[in-house]
């Protein structure tokens, strides 16, 4: 029975991986990089490259003079105000045609900062990471969500089926053969971060519980999810009066807030039906001190300054705000959100692993049977994993080629940053698939050791065109510590650096296979075939 049990878990273990594990390393990738989406956005905007603001600013003298200027017609704005990860100050408001604007601004001088031409790593990689950019009928996050239960299933299952798994967390033979230094890595990276993955897998579920499991809110609120949300987070509206009304001092309000919240910071200010008399300000809370998500919001009127409300979270909503600050680390402290990347990485690394050792032991198999199953999953393989991150590197590169204001067929300068990651992506598979090895002969493993060299060679242009183009070489940004540009041209040359060492590395051993199959034809297919029963 237990064998038996255990060969099922094995199998379920194999399948889920094989079946999923591209879509999954997608997403773990996109995930490991919005760790640092706002450091991304940056790098990538180099026009909001500010200083963070000494002190908090007085909304009253540099913010409002800009919001009465260009959103006067608007019924509402919003304003984003700096804080150390994203240092200038925004703007938010919808036209007259409806039509919702940004703009950004020097929060020391209030002057107007240009367009930043790019979605960026808020904007772009993250949202990839839970919906996929597909939003018909929800489908990018349902797909995502098949992933996470696969990615769960996986991780249990896995650790069913080693029975030394804690032994084998102390094992790594890297100069072993590639199936066997793969399986090592793939234990290693897997028991590292085991906790860590299963926690981000489980609570990337339960942020998305109304999508997932709708059938609860539907039947309890007949369907209407606005009544559930605005019940669940407790919001303040109120209607138009029909009359002028004044708008009174938004620093006042502000420090108003912040006594009621013990000093807290403030992320947001909000006007809503400006203009009118029933005009009301809304002032969020940061989440920048605290783990959870749960953004305090208090309610003021907008003529007199009076308090009217305050956000009171219910307790299941406030628990599933711990979840969700808990998985997306948006709080403030550098140590765990390095260990965050650094652990998505080796889940970067236990997905790609697993694939190795799937390819590599089933290789000499399906080329004596004549099947296509090994080339075909090795193409996606490539595509899904270097091809993913030639992707983002293209993304990088094409940020900082394309001058601002630039469009094509229509496409603005943002939406053609997202064409390049598209279709280098797809460019990538079908270079996969064009140098996928003759199964009559030992692997060449030309296509991994191409894209890792590509990977390398577009990391350091990367670096090169950032310094080219702002004026901000690595030189220069790590004299002044200004370390979400420093540190991006660092990651990004320490990429091309192990890109360079696994291109060599796999083309050592295939030029050492090709090599054993041509002297020793008979021994090498035998030692071949014994390597993949280990």
């Amino acid at each position: 029975m237990g064998a038996t049990f255990r060969k099922s878990m094995a199998w379920l273990h194999t399948w889920s991986g094989v079946v999923i594990g591209g879509l999954l390393f997608a997403i773990f990738w996109m995930g490991t990089l919005s760790v640092f989406d706002r450091e991304i956005d940056r790098w990538m905007a180099p026009m909001t490259r500010l200083q963070v603001p000494a002190a908090a600013i007085s909304i009253d003298a540099s913010a409002r003079p800009i919001a009465e200027r260009l959103a006067a017609t608007a019924t509402q704005w919003t304003f984003v105000l700096p804080n150390e990860r994203m240092p200038s100050l925004r703007l938010q408001w919808r036209d007259a045609a409806g039509k919702n604007q940004s703009r950004y601004f020097d929060p020391a001088t209030g002057a107007t900062l240009p367009a930043t031409g790019t979605h960026g790593g808020s904007g772009f990689l993250y949202p990839f990471h839970y919906r996929l950019h597909i939003s018909f009928l929800d489908i990018g996050y349902w797909l995502v969500g098949l992933a996470t239960m696969a990615m769960l299933v996986a991780l249990v299952s896995g650790v069913v089926i080693h029975k030394k798994i804690f032994v084998e967390f102390f094992t790594f033979r890297p100069h072993k053969q590639i199936q066997r230094a793969s399986l090592d890595l793939h234990n290693l990276s897997s028991v590292l971060a085991l906790p860590f993955h299963f926690t981000i897998a489980l609570s990337g579920l339960m942020i998305f519980f109304a999508i997932y499991f709708p059938g609860g809110w539907q039947a309890a609120y007949d369907g209407d999810r606005r009544a559930f949300n605005a019940e669940a987070s407790d919001t303040f509206q109120r209607p138009l009066a029909g009359q002028p009304g004044t708008l009174g001092s938004l620093d006042a309000m502000v420090a108003q807030a912040r006594g009621a919240w013990g000093g807290g910071l403030v992320s947001q200010v909000r006007v809503h039906h400006q203009g009118d008399a029933g005009s009301y300000v809304e002032v969020r809370r940061s989440i920048a001190d605290r783990v959870t998500k749960n953004a305090q919001t208090l309610y003021f009127d907008a003529g007199s300054g009076a308090e009217l409300a305050r956000s009171e979270v219910k307790p299941v909503k406030n628990a599933l705000n711990f979840i969700t600050g808990l998985h997306e680390i948006q709080f403030r402290h550098w140590t765990l959100r390095w260990l965050y990347f650094l652990a998505g990485l080796s889940g970067c690394v236990m997905i790609a692993t697993g694939f190795l050792f799937w390819l590599e032991a089933r290789r000499a198999g399906h080329a004596k049977k004549g099947l296509a199953g090994v080339r075909v999953v090795e193409a996606m393989t490539i595509g899904s994993v270097t091809g993913i991150v030639i992707a983002t590197l293209a993304f990088f590169v094409i940020n900082r080629l394309l001058p601002l204001g630039s469009s094509l067929a229509g496409q603005d300068r943002a939406a053609l940053e997202m064409w390049v990651f598209y279709l280098t992506w797809l460019a990538s598979f079908g270079h996969a698939a064009w140098r996928r090895a003759d199964p009559a002969t030992q692997p060449a493993r030309r296509a991994w050791r191409e894209q890792c060299t590509a990977i390398a060679v577009l990391a350091v242009a990367a670096v090169l065109l950032n310094a080219l183009t702002t004026g901000d070489p690595l030189f220069k940004t790590l004299a002044q510590g200004y370390w979400p540009v420093a540190g991006m041209d660092l990651m990004l040359l320490l990429g091309a650096g192990l890109a360079l060492w696994t291109a060599r590395r796999v083309g050592r051993s295939a030029t050492r296979r090709v090599r054993a199959a041509s002297l020793h034809p008979a021994s090498a297919t035998t030692a071949t075939e014994s390597a993949h029963r280990v």
